[in-house]
């Protein structure tokens, strides 16, 4: 499918940039800044997202973030599904510590005065140093051995500290029910033949989802491969309230 073409073609885009992105996704630069009172590039990305998933839940997990380009290179390798379940819980034990540290930090030093959207990331370019390219190749390492041991983009279920951010979003939306992007199934044109979940690239059980006539979970990132690959359009994208 087109769509699916362009997905692709935009995360392999984001991930050969990343290079140049990476501090402005830093978990890291967001405590220093905030220890000196600075609203550092991360920090307003970080907020960006939670507020984007308002409307348009874990879309950027699908179809812009850099990690997401290298993690799809890695299925040629490995295109086992994750294991999901419990163990995506942990990445809110790396969360909850994190946003506590950074409050902390940013209480101590009085509060948030001022915005720096370049912080430590000289000429705008994040791997400008010898020593930035310790931390790229380490992260760019994490995610090849996840993706290469644990499956199909690992990081995502188990590490990423952005997810968070906009699955709280996402579920904030589905409890005022106001319009915003999601999925939804028409359960009656479905065979049964569950390719939605071999192809789900979060390991999914989407044809369960679909039987059960809700396309709700936290861990759905709207890439649409469940959509493009039904045959009896019981999977469609909507932009309506969901129900």
């Amino acid at each position: 499918m087109k769509r699916q073409r362009v997905r692709k073609a935009l995360i392999l885009i984001s991930f050969f940039l990343f290079p140049v992105t990476i501090f402005y996704l830093s978990p890291v630069l967001i405590i220093e800044g905030a220890s000196q009172g600075i609203v550092v590039g991360s920090f307003m990305i970080f907020t960006l997202l939670f507020f984007s998933s308002l409307f348009f839940g874990r879309a950027f997990c699908g179809w812009v973030c850099p990690g997401a380009g290298l993690q799809e290179i890695c299925f040629a390798v490995n295109n086992k599904p994750a294991r999901g379940g419990k163990s995506n819980w942990i990445k809110y034990y790396i969360w909850v510590p994190w946003i506590s540290i950074i409050i902390l930090m940013a209480v101590k030093a009085g509060g948030l005065k001022k915005i720096d959207m370049f912080y430590q990331i000289p000429y705008g370019i994040s791997v400008s140093h010898p020593h930035a390219y310790v931390v790229y190749y380490g992260l760019v390492g994490l995610i090849v051995v996840l993706s290469l041991t644990a499956g199909k983009r690992a990081f995502c279920h188990y590490v990423c500290w952005m997810a968070p951010f906009m699955i709280i979003g996402t579920k904030i939306r589905n409890f005022f029910k106001w319009p915003a992007l999601h999925l939804e199934t028409d359960k009656d044109k479905c065979i049964n033949c569950k390719t939605c979940s071999k192809n789900c690239t979060m390991s999914l059980d989407v044809n369960g989802m679909v039987q059960k006539g809700s396309m709700k979970n936290s861990e759905c990132i709207l890439c649409g491969e469940c959509v493009d690959g039904c045959t009896q359009a019981a999977i469609r994208y909507s932009f309506r309230a969901y129900s």
